[in-house]
């Protein structure tokens, strides 16, 4: 009899989380290594950020593509001038929300996902959006504090 802890590790059924089984599905084929976290979601690094898929198989199924980065001590500004900055980026883009919670500048995109839909495209788009909206929070950041980048 073989070591069990040696057998390799199956994906989940299909029918079990369903969504989530196209999106793992839909990152590897775009050549991202992505693994699922803690707390059930997709975790993958894109352009050498840490970025999660959360998805909510309910009818119509949902999916939320996030990340969070700690807002550092050199970033200008102070709580009012980040919060500012992050409701400038969510009034201005479509679909992205953005917002500073304990010290961390959070970018979010929450979809709908119909059976049919080209999940690859989608999810390259909106990985792109949200990545996007943590540069263009900065600059609007440094905008509104009259501060330069480095």
């Amino acid at each position: 009899m073989s070591d069990p802890t040696s057998l390799p590790s199956f994906p989940p059924p299909m029918d079990e989380h369903p969504l989530r089984g196209r999106v793992l599905d839909a990152l590897l084929d775009e050549g991202f290594r992505p693994s699922i976290d803690e707390d059930g979601d997709v975790a993958f690094k894109a352009q050498g950020q840490q970025v999660f898929v959360r998805c909510i198989d309910t009818q119509p199924p949902l999916m939320r593509v996030f990340g969070q980065w700690l807002v550092g001590d050199d970033v200008p500004g102070d709580e009012l001038d980040r919060l500012r900055a992050a409701n400038a980026v969510t009034g201005a883009l479509n679909l992205v929300k953005t917002t500073v919670h304990d010290g961390r500048l959070v970018v979010a995109v929450d979809l709908v996902v119909s059976e049919g839909l080209d999940l690859r495209s989608l999810l390259g788009a909106t990985i792109d959006a949200v990545l996007g909206s943590v540069q263009t929070w900065h600059a609007t950041l440094r905008e509104m504090t009259g501060t330069t980048g480095e």
